[in-house]
């Protein structure tokens, strides 16, 4: 979703107005209706991806009502409205960055023309699926607030004995990486060992990293923001 948060490759831009919070709001709605969907239910309690769904728009700040209609719409209750879909774009940016590109829309053909043409104006492209994917790893990540500088080696031990796979330190927390299947068994514990998780859900890390020049990167900086301002564009994956 959106801010630039370092998620190990992920870019995430908040949003700072009105304008950018309702934009924000219609990508969180997306993906609860595609959790509550794809899950088989619209209870938080039984459907795990629904749950990480919800806690990442309340960080947002989004209004209870707003994710009650997305669950409704997700699970057939709002009628007469178009299916969300999920959709990973692949393609290149500037420098021959790597991208994996994250979707929820309800109009394959305008986010394919729109996302096609923000990469052409570049300098990247887009490939056909498979070109890119194998260039990285589905994981399981959840970001953990350091609430307390003095606690963080302690929090790192709870979280290898959670059963995390891989750790990354971040400015203000830690990246927990596990499989994609243990996920919700390593949430669980690290909530239980009163961790606060600040958002996770399944990403893609890329398997090999590598670097800009300078004027790629200010490149890429400003196509991030175009793909950012996309309204069906959800998460962008990277191999920087």
């Amino acid at each position: 979703m959106s801010g630039h948060s370092h998620w190990a490759g992920i870019k995430h831009r908040k949003g700072i107005n009105d304008a950018k919070k309702g934009q924000i709001f219609t990508k969180h709605g997306k993906l609860i209706s595609i959790a509550a969907k794809n899950g088989g239910s619209g209870d938080p309690d039984s459907n795990f991806q629904l749950r990480l769904a919800i806690e990442r728009a309340r960080q947002d700040n989004m209004p209870k009502e707003n994710i009650e209609k997305a669950i409704k719409r997700g699970t057939g209750e709002i009628k007469g409205q178009s299916e969300i879909q999920e959709i990973i774009y692949e393609g290149y940016g500037p420098g021959q960055v790597a991208l994996l590109i994250k979707t929820a829309t309800d109009n394959k053909n305008r986010a394919l023309g729109e996302i096609r043409t923000i990469l052409m104006k570049a300098g990247g492209k887009l490939v056909p699926a498979g070109s890119v994917s194998f260039l990285f790893n589905l994981v399981g990540g959840l970001e953990i607030a350091i609430e307390d500088e003095k606690k963080a080696p302690e929090m790192e031990m709870k979280i290898i004995e959670a059963g995390a796979d891989d750790m990354e330190r971040l400015e203000n927390s830690f990246l927990a990486i596990t499989g994609a299947s243990e996920l919700q068994r390593v949430k669980y514990l690290l909530e239980k060992n009163s961790l606060k998780i600040e958002g996770g859900g399944l990403i893609y890390l890329p398997r090999q990293k590598i670097q800009l020049n300078e004027k790629d990167q200010a490149a890429y900086e400003k196509l991030l923001e175009e793909l950012d301002n996309q309204e069906d564009v959800q998460e962008i994956y990277d191999n920087l």
